[in-house]
């Protein structure tokens, strides 16, 4: 039976859910990580800044050269590295010498996967015959969601019940899906994508000053989200003293449930909503749950705190991708390759942040003083500050979304 395009939208919902697998499946082993290999939390948050380091380089290469290898055959590449790099991560840990070094290769090979899906996918949607452009892209960005949430139950289970041992079989499992979704791009039908002739050059995005305020938007959005998400596993269970079943499931787990039905509904009621409204309210949400999850000493009111931190950052990337698209309907490759950069800056350089900081406040005396004063151990003090960080990112995506409101369209 020929391939029709609501096949290509389902490669591209695949392709989300694969995008997921490669950006949350380590962060469930961080502490298995930590244990075994006796790595710290500093090197942690680096595979983070790694993996996304990685995109950003991919994003950059694509904006000059997926128009002209095409959108199927980076499509296809894509999930090629997704899926060696996956593979990698269960198996070159063991093979290397160091740990740390097989880690970081697979970490960089299923990461430049991840930064292919990530600028070719949204186009493709962009592209497809249809209206209400906002709640399509909200509708994908809602498959990463659960994508997640998958991966983060199915996981947390899997260890659950047959012990930590078996870590490393877990990402050859997860690499199942990139290799099927690899060949359905093979045969899926794509709509032309925009010309050069109609395309808008990077001097003219550059130019706009609504252009660098959705750069600076989603650099915030990326920081916002992934900063909670990559260290709720490790927070959960270090820093709120849980066990890791009970960390991952109400920490990570409902983020990633919040996070996925906030993108669902507005996949489907989005057009009744003012997007930029939604945004600054998703702002204000997130600010407040950040201070639930730092402030709040009851261990399920904390988690609770994380869990809807999901729903507050959940419009964030996709609302900018789609204001972006509004704003400038001929940005093409460029436009959205340059927002993936940005957002890829902020996923690094949040969760990097916060590794670091943590790091650094279980080695300052006055800090681990006032730890003592609040019954906080060195690492509870260390990650709780750690993640203080965090919520510098959505105050700027408020400020962000205000003055772009006050912006005329060029």
């Amino acid at each position: 039976m020929k391939a029709t395009y609501k096949d290509t939208l389902h490669a591209c919902y695949l392709g989300y859910i694969t995008q997921a697998i490669v950006n949350n499946l380590a962060p469930l082993l961080f502490v298995i990580f930590h244990d075994n290999f006796s790595i710290s939390f500093e090197k942690i948050g680096r595979l983070i800044l790694i993996n996304f380091t990685t995109q950003i380089i991919t994003d950059i290469l694509a904006i000059k050269y997926v128009d002209r290898v095409g959108y199927k055959s980076a499509a296809v590449l894509a999930h090629f590295f997704a899926f060696f790099g996956l593979v990698g991560l269960g198996v070159l840990p063991l093979l290397l010498p160091n740990a740390y070094t097989g880690l970081a290769i697979a970490v960089i090979i299923y990461a430049t996967g991840g930064g292919l899906i990530e600028v070719v996918i949204s186009p493709i949607v962009e592209s497809l015959p249809g209206d209400a452009k906002a709640s399509a892209m909200s509708l994908l960005h809602s498959f990463y969601c659960w994508g997640q949430l998958a991966v983060v139950f199915i996981t947390t289970l899997i260890i659950k019940i047959f012990g930590n041992h078996v870590w490393n079989i877990l990402p050859i499992l997860w690499a199942i899906i990139p290799a099927y979704n690899l060949f359905k791009f093979m045969r899926v039908p794509l709509m032309p994508i925009i010309s050069e002739e109609e395309r808008i050059p990077i001097k003219g995005l550059l130019s706009s000053h609504l252009f660098i305020i959705a750069l600076v938007l989603m650099m915030s959005a990326g920081a916002s989200e992934l900063t909670m998400s990559q260290w709720s596993s490790l927070f959960a269970e270090k820093g709120l003293k849980v066990s890791k079943l009970a960390g991952d499931l109400l920490g990570p787990a409902l983020f990633a449930f919040f996070q996925a039905s906030g993108r669902t509904i507005y996949g489907i009621c989005g057009h009744k909503i003012d997007l930029r409204k939604a945004l600054m309210a998703s702002s204000i949400l997130c600010i407040l749950c950040y201070g639930v999850t730092i402030f709040v000493q009851l261990p399920i009111m904390a988690l609770l705190g994380c869990a809807l931190c999901g729903l507050s950052v959940s419009l964030m990337w996709p609302g900018t991708l789609s204001l972006s698209a509004e704003r400038f309907p001929n940005g093409g490759t460029v436009m959205f390759g340059m927002l993936a950069v940005f957002g890829d800056i902020g996923a690094s350089l949040g969760p990097w942040t916060a590794g670091l900081v943590s790091d650094l406040a279980q080695k300052s005396h006055r800090l681990l003083a006032f730890g003592q004063a609040a019954n906080l151990d060195s690492e509870q003090l260390g990650l709780k500050v750690g993640l203080l960080t965090g919520m510098i990112f959505p105050l700027m995506m408020f400020i962000g979304i205000f003055f772009m409101k006050r912006e005329k369209t060029p």
